[in-house]
């Protein structure tokens, strides 16, 4: 199967990356370079990290590493390839200044820094409606 970008297909991006319901937490992929992807996710009701109505922070993080692994699972699938498991290594710095609400669509925005033998050194930025609500900057290593 072909992928063409953009992919708002859940199930197309969930093939994309190692981690299975209820732990998925992109749900689109607007668009892939090899220094930076563009991702999405939607907030939905019945989420295991929804609590009153919102997106928690450990779900924003998480949807942030996971914009990680869809980079480097996209990068896979070009190369024919299954997306590998990673982690995250470590977390330099993670800032939040709001929850996104369940049904908000949260695009991503990674920068590849630094790869070198499956450790990747990326920043990240998340935004609701234009506004940035979280940054980070981590490393993930692949498996």
């Amino acid at each position: 199967m072909e992928i063409v970008l953009p992919v708002t297909d859940p199930n197309t991006v969930g093939n994309l990356i190692p981690q299975k319901k209820p732990f998925i937490m992109v749900d689109a992929l607007f668009s892939w370079q090899e220094t930076a992807l563009k991702s999405g996710f939607t907030v939905p009701e019945e989420h295991v990290l929804v609590a009153n109505g919102f997106f928690q922070a450990s779900g924003v993080l998480e949807h942030q590493a996971q914009s990680v692994a869809l980079h480097t699972g996209y990068q896979f699938y070009l190369k024919d390839e299954e997306p590998p498991v990673g982690y995250i290594g470590a977390i330099k710095t993670f800032e939040i200044s709001a929850l996104p609400a369940v049904g908000d669509k949260i695009e991503t925005e990674v920068e590849i820094l630094n790869e070198m033998m499956g450790v990747t050194l990326v920043r990240i930025s998340s935004s609701v409606n234009g506004k940035e609500i979280a940054t980070s900057e981590m490393k993930t290593v692949v498996k």
